[in-house]
């Protein structure tokens, strides 16, 4: 007998890959004597062939329709395989499962086999949505996935952590969204408050968000600065050896309380907090604080959130 052939397609930013992990682990013990592929893009595949959940991982151009040539290279990656679970779920989904040829399908493609049902699917949480998917395609439970389970996914950092106890701070965003971003100053002043704590403080994000973590580190010069400087194994082992996390609403942040760390998200008024925030291994949620506008959301009310008040 040959042996079954599954993918698993997911894209997009970190948020939603880490929302995945536990997903792609109930998949894997699902089809536990399958082959087990994951297409995504070419940001997470290097890191995700070291997850235990893929036997290969395969990179998505994401091709349009004016490209032929793209289209029939998906169509390589999509055909021959027994089921598809489509935890993307876009508007691209129905061309994917036409593509995709006469595979089961799971998601929300036309045709799908194991559609998601739920006509509310778009107005919930990712954690709920895509168990739910699951549970539509015949799995019925996704167990909490143990911060243990991601140590594959770590790696250690190329540089000298704080030798105690230490507070991330994750004070970048999506570059088109400036309205998720907490004013820097409010950092500069809840790392004062964490320092007062006896906590050393790191600052976490991309090359494009090393302006944020110089402003703080010139404020508050003891502060560790890895903005840009970090692969994703090594943002993995930072943020999972941390004793708290603070950020606004972005991908670390997630990643954070995948490893269940006690976290503090930021929100303003511009997402909703029930279909965005960050959620940990049981389904249980961080702290939110949380105001119209971010820059009213005052740097003791997060203090006090996390109990750094004297």
């Amino acid at each position: 007998m040959n042996q079954p052939r599954i993918l698993v397609i997911r894209h997009s930013a970190l948020g939603d890959i880490v929302q995945s992990f536990a997903p792609f682990a109930a998949i894997r013990a699902h089809h536990r004597d399958a082959r087990v592929t994951l297409l995504t893009t070419a940001t997470y595949a290097a890191w995700l062939g070291r997850a235990p959940w893929f036997d290969a991982v395969e990179v998505d151009t994401r091709p349009g329709l004016l490209d032929p040539a793209g289209l029939a290279r998906l169509r390589q990656r999509l055909i021959g395989h027994d089921r598809v679970y489509d935890l993307q779920t876009s508007t691209r989904s129905t061309r994917y499962r036409w593509l995709a040829g006469h595979a089961e399908w799971s998601g929300i493609g036309r045709f799908a086999s194991h559609p998601h049902r739920n006509p509310e699917r778009d107005h919930i949480h990712t954690y709920e949505r895509q168990r739910e998917q699951l549970r539509d395609a015949g799995i019925g439970v996704v167990p909490a996935l143990a911060p243990e389970a991601l140590a594959p996914l770590t790696a250690p950092p190329g540089f000298a952590l704080p030798p105690g106890p230490y507070a991330v701070l994750v004070p970048g965003a999506a570059p088109h969204r400036p309205e998720k971003r907490w004013p820097d100053a409010h950092f500069v002043a809840l790392a004062a408050s964490l320092a007062a704590r006896g906590l050393a403080v790191v600052i976490v994000g991309t090359t494009a968000e090393a302006p944020l973590g110089t402003a703080i580190r010139q404020a508050k010069p003891r502060v560790m600065d890895l903005t840009g400087r970090t692969s994703l194994p090594e943002l993995a082992h930072v943020l999972g050896q941390a004793a708290l996390v603070v950020g606004n609403d972005t991908g670390p942040m997630h990643l954070a309380t995948a490893f269940a760390r006690k976290a503090v998200v930021l929100f303003g008024g511009a997402s909703n907090p029930s279909l965005t925030a960050p959620r940990y291994p049981d389904g249980g949620w961080p702290i939110i604080a949380s105001a119209p506008h971010l820059a009213d959301l005052p740097p003791e009310r997060v203090a006090a959130a996390l109990d750094l008040t004297p």
